[in-house]
């Protein structure tokens, strides 16, 4: 049974959202701030969280960000906020899904089922991958560069061995999303740039003489690799 933390300061609203995730099969743990949300998050070391962005005290951003300080753990983003900017910021800052209120219970739900099934797409295989400096357990999905581990969201990492499998191929925004962010996807190809940006900030250890996500203009994104 997969474990949902629920950090949301609107009672009803996560009531409700429990009782659709009850009946699901989930086991659902509630938090109705910020402080409490992070408490829960390190004493349960939850499959998925659903954050909402406007807590008291201690906002959505901010626990996001501690939580991407240490786990790879999906987090989905709650809020009234329906602007643009707003989405894109929680994808930026490493979300893996954003749903604007006012919203219904089913498509959380949905939205529930889709991150999951993205972050468990496991590669059937032992391998592990070393680019260098590099090195790429396929079967784990422990990235580690000169032997530090890198924490990558479960859709950066799928991203990342989806290339890293296919060296020195181009793919475009259309295959990346077909093939890692899956044909349930409804958001913006943009989420395909911004997944790329991180993984780059997260790889920054690893030398550009030994390989490197490239923007081929027009083109795409490519794991190039150089025999250096």
């Amino acid at each position: 049974m997969k474990t949902i933390l629920i950090v949301e300061d609107e009672h009803t609203i996560s009531r409700v959202l429990a009782v659709y995730l009850k009946h699901e099969g989930y086991e659902v743990v509630q938090a109705f701030d910020g402080s409490e949300g992070l408490a829960l998050f390190a004493q349960r070391k939850p499959d998925l969280v659903l954050l909402d962005v406007m807590l008291p005290g201690m906002d959505g951003w901010a626990i996001l960000k501690e939580i991407r300080r240490t786990s790879a753990c999906p987090v989905i983003m709650l809020t009234a906020l329906g602007d643009i900017d707003y989405r894109l910021k929680g994808l930026n800052q490493g979300a893996d899904d954003y749903i604007s209120k006012p919203f219904v219970g089913e498509e959380v739900v949905a939205r529930v089922h889709a991150v999951l099934r993205r972050s468990s797409n496991v590669i059937d295989t032992e391998n592990e991958k070393q680019f260098g400096s590099l090195k790429i357990n396929m079967n784990s999905h422990v990235v580690t560069v000169n032997g530090d581990k890198v924490v990558l969201t479960p859709k950066d990492c799928s991203l990342l061995i989806f290339l890293a499998e296919r060296p020195n191929r181009t793919f475009t925004r259309e295959d990346l999303i077909e093939n890692v962010w899956g044909m349930d996807y409804d958001g913006s190809d943009r989420a395909v740039d911004l997944s790329v940006k991180r993984i780059r900030q997260s790889l920054a250890a690893w030398p550009s003489a030994q390989g490197e996500i490239r923007t081929l203009r027009g083109l795409g994104y490519q794991f190039s690799v150089y025999d250096k």
